[in-house]
């Protein structure tokens, strides 16, 4: 007989909930091989006996039979255990201490097979709104420890009937070992309600009478996976006011979900990475150009704006409420403006009830919130906005640190991050740290980061800016704190992810960030390394007067980049009162700072071109100033060099000269501010140009610095996989930290 040899693999990535056990089984078995497969703290180990061909023939075809889900990162051969079983078997995990660094699944849209099983009324799980298997279904927001067993799950409540049980025990079955398994008789249920939690009625009933409230135009709080969603008609002008009245949500856009990949199709633009994005087992909410003559969307959706977020039902759930209905709905975050997404039943009842009309939940409970992600295509490639449910938690390489760094991230849009086995490890969005809710969840986020992992906080990363919730948290936790400059921690963050060690010239542009000098940065050119950075250039300063009321109202930036100028032209929208007040502010320099920010440049243009005077919601300037500028072709206006500053100046003074179309000058402004960075690449000499923070957001923006920075021989640095705002900052603290250490 041919000789047999052993050996043992201990694999990395993500092979925990995806089905990778059964692939594993059924792939030993059809090669005769004997030994095991179960799960670990780093991942799973796989041990083989057998005749050496065989076992080579393992390793190669294994890679081809993993489930779209999984991803092997790394194999590591260890000796081979001295006994084997007779066969192939799955056994029971192994648990050890220390770090657990086996890779935490997303969240996953529903797979075709589950979603033919809960449409095809001769299937047990017809209807069934909760039905899933080892290639969908919920993941992160189920998990309370590692390792990714049901006993470990918010599922362990439901005791599987024998049916189930079947499934889960037979190696043939796409159910084999899916933890989250269940079917109407054993597994979670549904209830309409009212506010007060009386129950109107169970089961499909529930669903049908959902279906009817909102085609009614009702507004329904409805639980899915991470969350609830606040659900209306998108045709429904009437019910869309209600909802935007009730939620205090004046004019930010309202995420849509769509019966189908058609129904958007009607509606807007879709490319064909757009499509695969929507499609994709993230199923995220993707920015998508609405279609000129589009029916059916009320005109309040996204007031101003050309956009339309767009999803497809990515839950048992939704596909069943979505195909009872057949049109869009708004699909927007179970919350007041700006509070954390509700979860739980009973919470949600209490601070929704005077936004929803009716609720349909269930009973399965959701170990951590998490709001669906979004991203917009720019140049085919993704511009992550917020990476939630579906893309959440995330993982990229990051050498240097130890176990248990923990990144505090920034105020606002806020996501931690945590150093374990190599990589570093980011948390799903937070939300602003100014509204306390959030602020709850930044510490929740930071406990299951690290105890899902099986670590304490060992040393932390925080903003310069003392004033931060997420600084003043950290420092709660007796543990060495090293403070990173809030565009150096951009920067950085876009130099990990693709794998840059520097000096690159870091253009780091936003809203706000303390600068080390003590001004309020926001316009810069860092020369960076992962360890240190020198600010070679910035754009002029001007004064901001109000504190945080200018970033509330362009017209206040406006005035100030016109004083700035020595110009007496009085703000668009700003009446004389007004102007006596705030122009008596800036001489006396009460409640004044000055700043380099490109993000209130924005403000100060938008106020000037009389497109936003005052701002509902973060961005709206900007975003409007977007929409105008449209994909019009334009030529730069003029600028200059002051010393080391970029001045806008002569371009304000020839926008306001030229009698322009206020289109035709917001495309001109976004190719002044790619010349301006072509300029401060040139002067800086460096081949790689990195370029983050939140007017990276801006796809005119992003695309047209991209274009000019590549025609000039520049490599140009962008974020695909973590957001440019400030949820990449806590990537960015620890790159830094782990450089320096």
């Amino acid at each position: 007989m041919p000789e047999e040899t052993s050996i043992l693999l201990r694999m990395r990535g993500r092979v925990q909930g995806v089905g990778f056990r059964p692939v594993v089984f059924r792939l030993a078995h059809e090669l005769e091989l004997r030994g095991w497969v179960r799960n670990d703290a780093a991942g799973a180990e796989v041990a083989l006996a057998g005749r050496a061909e065989r076992i080579a023939r393992f390793r190669a075809e294994l890679p081809g039979r993993l489930p779209a889900a999984a991803d092997i990162q790394s194999v590591e051969e260890r000796p081979a255990p001295a006994d084997f079983p007779a066969g192939f078997e799955i056994r029971t995990s192994a648990t050890a201490d220390g770090a657990r660094v086996a890779g935490i699944l997303p969240d996953l849209a529903t797979c075709p097979d589950c979603l033919r099983e809960i449409f095809d009324p001769r299937d047990r799980r017809y209807r069934y709104p909760f039905a899933n298997c080892t290639h969908c279904g919920p993941r992160y927001s189920l998990i309370e420890s590692l390792p990714y067993d049901r006993a470990n799950t918010t599922m362990r409540g439901f005791r599987m009937c024998p049916a189930c049980e079947a499934e889960y025990r037979d190696p043939r079955n796409r159910r084999f070992h899916a933890q989250p398994n269940a079917c109407p008789v054993c597994g979670p249920s549904l209830s309409w309600t009212r506010a007060d939690g009386t129950v109107l009625a169970e089961g499909d009933e529930a669903l049908l009478a959902a279906a009817a409230a909102l085609r009614d135009g009702k507004i329904a709080a409805v639980k899915g996976i991470g969350g609830f969603h606040l659900m209306a008609a998108a045709r429904d002008a009437a019910a869309v006011r209600r909802l935007r009245a009730r939620k205090k949500r004046d004019e930010k856009p309202l995420a849509l979900m769509f019966p189908s990949l058609e129904a958007i199709r009607a509606a807007c633009e879709v490319s064909e990475p757009e499509r695969k994005w929507l499609e994709s087992q993230a199923a995220p909410i993707v920015l998508l150009e609405k279609r000129a003559g589009a029916k059916d969307l009320a005109d309040e959706i996204a007031p101003g704006l050309p956009w339309i977020g767009a999803m497809l039902p990515y839950a048992p759930l939704h596909h069943l409420l979505m195909s009872e209905l057949g049109f869009p709905v708004v699909a927007t975050s179970g919350n007041l403006t700006d509070e954390p997404i509700c979860t739980d039943n009973d919470e949600a009842r209490a601070r929704l009830g005077e936004i929803a009309d009716f609720f349909l939940m269930h009973d399965r409970p959701i170990a951590r919130p998490m709001d669906d992600s979004v991203l917009a295509v720019c140049g085919g490639e993704p511009l992550m906005m917020r990476r939630g449910r579906g893309l959440s938690p995330h993982s990229l390489p990051l050498s240097g640190a130890p176990d248990g760094w923990v990144a505090a991230g920034a105020q606002m849009k806020s996501a931690v991050a945590l150093t374990v086995g190599g990589n570093a490890v980011t948390s799903p969005h937070i939300g602003d740290l100014d509204h306390e809710g959030a602020a709850r969840l930044w510490e929740r986020a930071v406990a299951d980061l690290t105890g899902l992992h099986g670590l304490k906080p060992v040393a932390a990363a925080v903003d310069l800016h003392p004033g931060y919730a997420s600084t003043q948290g950290a420092s709660a936790w007796g543990v060495p704190i090293a403070g990173v400059q809030h565009h150096h921690a951009h920067v950085a963050a876009c130099m990990a992810e693709n794998g840059l060690a520097g000096p690159v010239l870091g253009i780091a542009w936003d809203g706000t960030g303390l600068g080390t000098d003590g001004t309020i940065w926001g316009g810069e050119f860092l020369v960076c390394t992962r360890a240190e950075f020198r600010r070679v250039a910035w754009l002029r300063p001007f004064p901001l007067v109000g504190g945080d009321a200018a970033a509330r109202e362009p017209r206040r930036a406006a005035l100030g980049v016109l004083r700035e100028m020595g110009s007496n032209h009085v703000p668009p929208g700003c009446s004389k009162a007004e102007l006596s007040v705030l122009d008596g502010m800036l001489a006396e320099g009460f409640n004044v700072v000055r700043t380099s920010s490109a993000g209130r440049l924005f403000d100060a243009v938008a106020s000037l071109l009389g497109v936003c005077q005052k701002m509902s919601h973060e961005g709206q300037a900007a975003m409007r100033l977007e929409a105008l500028a449209g994909n019009m072709p334009a030529e730069a206006y003029p600028f200059a060099w002051s010393g080391d500053a970029l001045d806008w100046g002569p371009m304000v003074s020839a926008m306001l000269s030229s009698g322009e179309p206020a289109a035709l000058a917001a495309a001109r402004f976004h190719a002044t501010l790619a010349e301006m960075m072509v300029a401060a690449a040139r002067r800086a000499g460096l081949r790689d140009v990195c370029l983050s923070g939140g007017c990276f957001q801006n796809r005119r923006l992003l695309a047209t610095a991209t274009k000019r920075l590549e025609e000039e021989g520049f490599r140009v640095g962008r974020h695909r996989e973590i957001p440019p705002n400030d949820a990449g900052i806590c990537l960015g603290q620890l790159a830094v930290a782990a450089a320096r250490a």
